[in-house]
């Protein structure tokens, strides 16, 4: 099947509605976008999650794909996967989630591609992470860097798409790992940060010329389904992002104009905020747990990742529609209503 999202091709409609979409993870942030859409352009969307989900939707499965056996009419007659769930990454982890991350994120997808290769599953998208590898070269980072990941969500991620387009369990694997996923959600760092400045309680940081990418929820499952139904696409790693490089300060900067106060000149020196990541550093090992702010968060706030989506632009001709100046208001009017 290769139809582009939007398009209104009658055969492309009929492919559609007459295909059964598996959609992991579907209780998640991506994965009730991800199923709205995919029944908006005419799927019947099979859902899975540990929740107990749609009690009126008898596609739904709930289980725990780390724990349970995949049922036997889990993948029966599904014409794609969406692979969402696993374990998120936790920069506090302890040392009993290193073994958490393998056994959800790679023995969990293991066991999915076993069910969907049995049932005869053609297509599987696996949502990756761009911290699937390491920081390499060249600047934005794109999908030929090789470096090995940076800890053990990192790792997993990587080993997981290795069985997704190695393992030889469907005929079209395909990878997707996004850049930092932006939306209507009170999850997540955006969120966290914008409480923080709301409430006086982030201070102005300096601007260290560093860049992150980020990406709209909506544009990452519009990404997603066209790299899905493309079929050119099988084998394939696609980086994700709206296109835009943030730097932290350019966000803080942002956030406060979306919050509506105003702009501040100031910034605290980064050699203040060192000297306070080292203590943090300090008391962490003291504590034998992660300080709040230590010399791990400061990279996280001031350092860079960035990542080039160049390729599902060539291949697919993917368009980010949104950006975070634009979103910012609406996500801000989200956490208001709340």
């Amino acid at each position: 099947m290769n139809v582009a999202i939007g398009s209104e091709q009658s055969s492309g409609v009929s492919e559609r509605q007459q295909s059964i979409a598996l959609v992991t993870g579907a209780g998640g942030f991506i994965g009730q976008r991800l199923v709205a859409a995919l029944q908006e352009h005419g799927y019947i969307v099979r859902t899975l999650s540990r929740g107990l989900g749609d009690a009126n939707n008898p596609e739904h499965f709930a289980l725990d794909l780390a724990m349970d056996d995949c049922p036997a009419g889990l993948c029966l007659g599904v014409s794609m996967i969406f692979h969402l769930a696993g374990k998120a990454h936790d920069l506090a982890a302890h040392v009993a989630n290193v073994s958490q991350y393998r056994h959800v994120n790679v023995e969990g997808t293991r066991k999915l591609l076993e069910a969907a290769k049995q049932a005869g599953v053609p297509r599987f998208v696996f949502f990756s992470s761009v911290k699937a590898v390491g920081d390499g070269q060249p600047q934005p980072m794109d999908e030929t860097v090789s470096a090995p990941a940076d800890g053990p969500y990192g790792e997993s991620k990587y080993q997981a798409e290795q069985l997704v387009l190695h393992g030889g369990y469907v005929p079209h694997p395909l990878v997707i790992r996004p850049s930092m996923v932006y939306g209507n959600t009170d999850k997540g760092n955006l969120p966290m940060m914008i409480k923080a400045i709301r409430r006086g309680l982030f201070p102005p940081l300096p601007d260290t010329g560093n860049r992150r990418s980020m990406v709209h929820v909506d544009d990452l499952v519009r990404a997603a389904i066209l790299a899905a139904e493309s079929a050119q696409t099988a084998g394939k790693v696609y980086i994700v992002t709206d296109g835009h490089a943030y730097s932290t300060r350019q966000l803080y900067d942002e956030i406060r104009a979306a919050l509506g106060k105003a702009p501040i000149a100031w910034a605290l020196p980064y050699g203040l905020l060192h000297g306070l990541a080292r203590l943090g550093d300090g008391i962490g090992r003291l504590l034998q747990r992660r300080f709040p702010f230590d010399s791990v968060a400061l990279d996280k706030l001031t350092g860079s990742a960035w990542y080039s989506s160049a390729r599902i632009e060539a291949d697919l001709g993917f368009r980010p529609t949104k950006n975070l100046p634009n979103s910012l208001p609406d996500l801000v009017r989200f956490l208001d209503s709340l």
